[in-house]
């Protein structure tokens, strides 16, 4: 297995990109090791409702970046905390689904570092109990990555509240995530170690009785910047990528109880119905109008709100509450 060199960023966009380009462009005939560390951002999985796995206000609110992998699996939560690896080999059935072959060499070396690490049926690296690394793979003819995070010492008190979505019904098509206690592997090195330490012992670990050999991979930096660009910072991937949904919600606006019965497809507002007390029915009728045919996005929302005059359909309610019903 040869260790990737990459140019060292934490842009999660563009992160994502390397490790398809490296997938893609890198030749087959040897295995292939990629680390890099992203900034606070949420990564979800392929076939997944992003809203659906993420609490929209704070992530809008914090202005947590979303990016969707392509690999499918659950949501995760990144920050400089949190060391992510990618495995890359030539595809081979015995490797699909068995993670003993790629994340259990990862647990591996982190219980030769002291820590009791082990594996579960998912893939998940446990310590005592608790999910240190989730995992996931994608093939590419005959290519594949089989790719995890290591909570490391990353921000616990966020994730929760960050992958914890807003209340309401969703009915989809989209994996949801398997929720899961966590812990920081940090808390169970036998000395404490920065981020630069652990990788590096991680590293000597995982090729302990080698010689570690390094494979440049510079020249793909532009096309992966190309690739971030036109893919892992739009919304039309991260977002409009999601399986359509239905969404039914209850709020109290203004002095109003309020309901949402929600379709979205294709990343937009196929069909909306707000119900409640208020007195303005035409008003309301063509609120519901305006939204239509919307960009499932909180800046159209409100722009559409704001534009459709939902600030007077009750008392003490601005467009901005509305936004946070809808989305």
């Amino acid at each position: 297995m040869h260790l990737i060199e990459a140019p060292a960023s934490t842009d999660p966009a563009f992160n994502l990109a390397m490790e398809e380009q490296c997938l893609l462009n890198l030749p087959m005939d040897r295995d292939y090791l990629l680390l890099y560390v992203n900034g606070p951002s949420i990564v979800v999985g392929k076939h997944q409702n992003a809203v659906q796995e993420i609490n929209t206000d704070i992530v809008e609110d914090q202005g947590i970046p979303v990016h969707r992998r392509i690999s499918g699996g659950g949501t995760v939560y990144h920050d400089e905390g949190n060391l992510n690896f990618s495995i890359i080999r030539r595809y081979e059935t015995r490797y699909f689904n068995n993670y003993s072959l790629s994340t259990g060499l990862v647990a591996e070396a982190l219980r030769r570092m002291g820590v009791p690490a082990g594996l579960n049926g998912r893939g998940d690296i446990l310590v005592d109990g608790r999910k240190v690394s989730g995992n996931a793979q994608a093939v590419r003819r005959d290519r594949m990555v089989s790719h995890g995070t290591l909570l490391f010492r990353s921000r616990l008190d966020l994730i929760g509240p960050a992958l914890h979505p807003k209340p309401g019904t969703f009915t989809s098509h989209g994996r949801p995530s398997v929720r899961s206690a966590v812990a920081n592997i940090g808390d169970h090195l036998p000395a404490a170690m920065t981020m630069a330490e652990f990788r590096a012992a991680l590293l000597a670990e995982l090729f302990r009785g080698t010689t570690m050999q390094t494979t440049p991979a510079l020249d793909l930096a532009e096309q992966a910047e190309a690739l971030a660009t036109d893919k892992y910072r739009t919304w039309e991937w991260n977002y409009g990528r999601s399986p359509d949904f239905s969404l039914e919600r209850e709020k109290r606006i203004g002095n109003c109880e309020v309901g949402l019965q929600l379709r979205v497809e294709k990343g937009r507002v196929a069909a909306i119905g707000i119900s409640g007390d208020l007195p303005d029915k035409d008003r309301l009728r063509h609120v519901e109008q305006v939204l239509h045919g919307v960009r499932y996005r909180r800046d159209e929302i409100l722009g559409a709100l704001t534009e459709a005059g939902a600030d007077k359909l009750t008392q003490g309610a601005t467009p901005g509450d509305w936004a946070r019903l809808v989305y």
